[in-house]
């Protein structure tokens, strides 16, 4: 609970006499970090709905309807912008109206993509779909998925929706605090329900409306006021042991067995995964939709590859590498680096096959130290100074 309170800025105790509050300017600082935490490569989230072939199809159709038909939709503007672009011997007055052309029509494609961006984010604030009966759909239902197809755009790519999703809301004070009753009742007796009842009665009328408000302007700032604080202060401030708790782990083949070579099928494996990976650099993979056609969000996919867990003292900290060109194979308590890429090509499932083969016949010792570095993050974190850290799918056992 501590943790909570220095997430917000806010440090209050329950007094005899209700809720007292202590409200620092750092308050208004996370707030404003907070909106700044998103990656700005991400920022137009691909090209949705209109790509960049919709770009070429904009900028020819509207330059072909300016010559054939000779009328100028820009009421002169291309000609302007045409205008300022400087006349020499390589650049006819043609050409500045062809420059001009393709300056509007770039302007008209941006705006295209602005509006029906925040059409479908407007579509997908309604919610009614949620509460229809199982196995049933309503026309309403049925034309609002129609819309929210149309302006989803033809193919979507990975972060494509990311713009249009609609912001986490922040619930009121009332039901917040009726939740949280409900939550505690099956813990408490009737002696310390009734007291925290009237404490929560005091918290919505008096402490309530002003942290609501901070609330609410951190969600007018960022696209979801919560995820940074859960990141920060439940996840990576955890002291609980990272194995089971947090790592994920993928296997080959479940019911399939193509060879009991084991360098083989980590070879195998292994290509396919950097296969992935690349797909998912080039925003290649489809994003995950529920009936189909509802986006959901895709951001935390850029930390599946290349994003490790830095252990602290108090708290961890995430370390993401855009580009890595090896992965870290474990094998009999040793630590090797694998390069992936030769000449900037990808290894051949044959070629990292050969590579795990010598892995497998290494007969050396592990140096002072490395056989028991991975069991760090099976104990505690709190009171240790750890040195493993939580891979981000990099490692091959």
């Amino acid at each position: 609970m501590a943790e909570a309170h220095q997430a917000v800025a806010f440090q209050f105790t329950v007094t005899p006499d209700g809720i007292d509050l202590h409200l620092s300017h750092e308050a208004l600082r996370q707030v404003y970090l907070s909106g700044l935490s998103h990656d700005l490569s991400r920022l137009f989230g691909g090209f949705l709905p209109v790509g960049p072939a919709g770009f070429m199809v904009v900028v020819v159709s509207y330059m072909s309807y300016n010559k054939f038909k000779q009328l100028d939709p820009s009421l002169g503007l291309m000609a302007r912008l045409g205008h300022y672009v400087p006349i020499s011997k390589y650049m006819s007055t043609d050409s500045q109206r062809v420059v001009g052309g393709v300056l509007v029509g770039t302007g008209v494609w941006v705006t295209i993509i602005m509006i029906m961006r925040n059409v479908l984010k407007s579509l997908l604030s309604w919610h009614g779909w949620m509460e229809a009966r199982h196995g049933t759909m309503s026309w309403s239902t049925k034309l609002w998925l129609v819309l929210v197809k149309i302006f989803s755009g033809r193919k979507p790519m990975l972060y494509s929706f990311q713009n249009s999703l609609p912001r986490l809301p922040v619930p009121p004070i009332k039901d917040t605090c009726r939740r949280y009753l409900e939550s505690v009742r099956p813990l408490m007796d009737d002696e310390q329900f009734h007291r925290m009842k009237g404490l929560a009665e005091d918290f919505e009328k008096n402490l309530g409306p002003r942290l609501q408000w901070y609330l609410k302007l951190k969600s007018w700032w960022a696209s979801n006021y919560v995820s940074d604080w859960w990141e920060e202060y439940i996840y990576l401030r955890g002291r609980g042991p990272i194995m089971v708790n947090s790592n994920y782990y993928a296997m080959d083949f479940l019911y399939v067995f193509p060879t009991s070579i084991q360098a083989a099928r980590a070879g195998n494996a292994i290509h396919a995964i950097m296969l992935y990976r690349r797909r998912l650099d080039r925003a290649q993979i489809k994003p995950l939709m529920l009936l189909h056609t509802i986006p959901m969000c895709s951001a935390q996919y850029e930390r599946v590859f290349n994003t490790t867990r830095v252990p602290g003292v108090e708290t961890d900290t995430l370390q993401h590498v855009n580009e890595s060109k090896h992965i870290v194979v474990y094998h009999k308590g040793r630590y090797f680096k694998v390069w992936m890429f030769y000449d900037g090509r990808l290894l051949l499932p044959r070629e990292i096959e050969q590579q795990m083969e010598r892995i497998l016949a290494d007969q050396s010792e592990p140096l002072p130290g490395e056989e028991k570095l991975a069991a760090l993050t099976a104990g505690e974190r709190w009171g240790q100074h750890n040195t493993a850290g939580d891979g981000g799918g990099g490692g091959v056992c």
